[in-house]
């Protein structure tokens, strides 16, 4: 019974120093690569290569969703794409400032066509952290009965303590994953109606670079819970789920596509990673710089772009790095899917 027991206790350890190794390996890796690419100097070097005439298109009488739209990300590319025409729909969580963001955008592009999304018969903005208001958003928005051509999920939470939400959901997860999931799945009949024009842009992280899909969704099964690594694990759910979504919507006149923003300097960023924002300051992407692919994914021909592709610096990047033994993880994205659904399915209305 002792063999037994130490035999066990030595094949534990061995497992947890391997993954202690593999951890710190991943962090490295991305470090590195991190400094030397998503960084403003990254982006000075890169913008070398990009065609002007990329972002020179119009796109007057297009409907585009943009989800966490008052400030940072969300703001400079919902501003972007109403300076090029298109009608712009703003979905925040605070009223005040999403209200803000909406004079702004009007009066700095002169487009009117640009609006916030309150949810029906209530006094406040959509919290993409609950999936009842969203299921109240999109059956309002549905109600308009308009083609939606570009939804941008880019909404996003990095909690460092544990928060369950009133829906009993981990936070991080219920905004970076369900709620990305819930918005995408309940808009596709509206994305259906802008086919084959109709595109879906979440915008992920750099992050998930070091962490492998994992089945446990809200780190229920870790003693301690770290925020940082949960936000990476949903960036790299994100990134699987784009892939996924060609297989499951062939046909459909959709495109899926997830983006790294690089490095910007963002109110989320300065908040949520204070040491973080400290020590790269002054070397951080303006808002407008990690917003520029976004823009580019919604502009460029479908024909030059691949459904399922995730994008850096407007070209398609790689989804893993070298040696940090992530991809093979995808294989579980069915089962994830198929959670992801049963959980928007049994949420009440």
């Amino acid at each position: 019974m002792k063999n037994a027991t130490l035999h066990i206790e030595i094949h534990l350890s061995i497992r947890a120093l391997t993954m202690f190794f593999l951890k710190t390996w991943r962090a490295s890796v991305f470090g590195v690569y991190g400094y030397l690419n998503f960084t403003r100097n990254g982006f000075l070097e890169h913008s070398k290569k990009f065609q002007p005439e990329d972002m020179q298109m119009r796109i007057e009488g297009k409907n585009c969703i943009v989800t966490g739209a008052n400030s940072g990300i969300g703001f400079a590319t919902a501003e972007g794409l109403a300076s090029r025409g298109g009608t712009v729909y703003l979905v925040c969580r605070n009223k005040e400032r999403g209200e803000a963001a909406l004079s702004k955008i009007q009066s700095s592009t002169g487009n009117q066509n640009v609006h916030l999304e309150l949810i029906k018969f209530r006094l406040q903005i959509c919290d993409l952290s609950s999936i009842s208001e969203i299921k109240s958003f999109a059956s309002r928005f549905s109600s308009k009965d308009v083609p939606v051509h570009v939804l941008v999920n880019n909404a996003g939470v990095l909690e460092q303590k544990r928060v369950t939400t009133s829906e009993g959901f981990e936070l991080n997860f219920a905004v970076n994953v369900l709620g990305n999931y819930a918005t995408t799945e309940l808009m596709l009949p509206l994305l259906e109606k802008a086919a084959p024009d109709a595109r879906v842009i979440t915008v992920s992280s750099g992050g998930m670079y070091t962490a492998p899909l994992t089945s446990d969704l809200q780190m229920s099964s870790d003693g301690n819970f770290d925020g940082l690594e949960q936000y990476a694990r949903n960036k790299r759910v994100q990134v699987a789920l784009t892939e996924k979504w060609p297989d499951m919507y062939k046909n459909k006149g959709i495109g899926f596509y997830s983006m790294h923003p690089g490095w910007a300097e963002t109110p989320g960023v300065a908040k949520s990673l204070p040491g973080f924002n400290k020590r790269f300051s002054g070397n951080f992407r303006t808002s407008e710089e990690g917003a520029d692919t976004v823009i580019w994914l919604a502009l460029q021909p479908k024909e030059k772009l691949v459904s399922g592709g995730f994008y850096f610096d407007r070209a398609e990047a790689p989804k893993h790095l070298k040696l940090a033994a992530t991809s093979k993880s995808h294989v579980i994205i069915d089962s994830i899917t198929d959670t992801l659904r049963s959980m928007l399915a049994s949420s009440p209305e």
